[in-house]
């Protein structure tokens, strides 16, 4: 039987981050799944029916035709899988479902350091193998809102081991939802390049892809 495969979609109209073939790389490495990589939205305009997920990894700014935006929708609404990587958070400013989709947007980021991420919620793959207090170095992303109301938060940033966060108590870092028949994982760690070489960080995608896709 062949792999599921994951459309692996990596367009930006406006940051882009240097880390995005070491994202592509570290998921080829992950085994189990074909990997669908494509910077071209005119991807997102075909059906979407024959991949396991889709991945958002790092895309900023809009990178959706109209067409494609129905397509996606579809697609998860229908019980197709969706991922969304760091950046993620900051794509498609205009599209209200997109948000609704995510579960939260990009507000800003401290600079780069190390902190610590908490982990909420360790009956899940992207979780439960990590330690309860996983020291990593990130953007350390801050969201608009939580999206707790809508989501099962996973992971949590306190913000008391690093500077400049500005949610305070309740920050979340990664967390899963579902959306009609799909369901949907997002993590905001991810902007270094060496994140991608760390086996914890990659067992963190593999499980919440693993997940999303219905695995």
């Amino acid at each position: 039987m062949a792999a599921p495969v994951l459309l692996v979609f990596t367009r930006t109209t406006d940051y882009r981050h240097e880390s995005i073939p070491a994202g592509i790389a570290a998921l080829r490495a992950l085994g189990g799944f074909g990997i669908h990589a494509h910077e071209d939205p005119a991807a997102l305009e075909e059906p979407l029916d024959r991949y396991a997920a889709v991945v958002f990894l790092s895309t900023s700014g809009d990178v959706l035709t109209p067409a494609g935006r129905e397509r996606l929708a579809a697609y998860v609404e229908g019980g197709g899988g969706f991922v969304g990587v760091h950046a993620a958070a900051c794509t498609e400013y205009g599209w209200p479902y997109y948000g609704d989709l995510l579960g939260a947007r990009f507000a800003g980021h401290p600079p780069v350091q190390p902190g610590y991420a908490l982990v909420e919620d360790h009956d899940h793959p992207a979780t439960r193998h990590l330690p309860p207090v996983w020291e990593v170095t990130d953007e350390w992303y801050d969201f608009r809102t939580s999206p707790r109301p809508s989501a099962r938060v996973l992971l949590s940033a306190d913000e008391s081991s690093y500077d400049g966060g500005t949610m305070g108590d309740d920050h979340p870092l990664a967390w899963c939802r579902t959306q009609g028949a799909g369901r949907v994982f997002y993590t905001a760690l991810g902007h270094t390049v060496e994140a991608y070489d760390d086996p914890l960080f990659r067992a963190h995608l593999r499980g919440g892809i693993t997940w999303a896709a219905g695995r």
